[in-house]
């Protein structure tokens, strides 16, 4: 597998990482105790840390990308394996 297509496909595992853990430790501002600007919605987080959102998208994009190459590498799921119908 070239370089260029490790880089895409883990950067594809990253973004989708990124937008599922999106709902995961944040709390609200009624968990924290602290009062709400008007107009604030309900759900709407206290504090969002960008830093640590990358950092576990990372995390979580790499072992998604670790499970995926080392399928690439050893064959263990194939499009054959996958076939119902046949």
């Amino acid at each position: 597998m070239k370089i260029g297509s490790i880089i895409a496909i883990y950067f594809l595992f990253f973004c989708f990482c990124a937008f599922a853990l999106l709902p995961f430790g944040v709390r609200t501002s009624d968990e924290v105790g602290e009062a709400k600007v008007p107009g604030q919605a309900d759900s709407a987080p206290h504090r969002f840390d960008l830093k640590r959102h990358l950092i576990r998208s990372a995390i979580g994009g790499l072992l998604l990308f670790g499970l995926y190459y080392a399928n690439y590498i050893f064959g263990w799921l194939t499009t054959d394996s996958l076939d119902f119908y046949n």
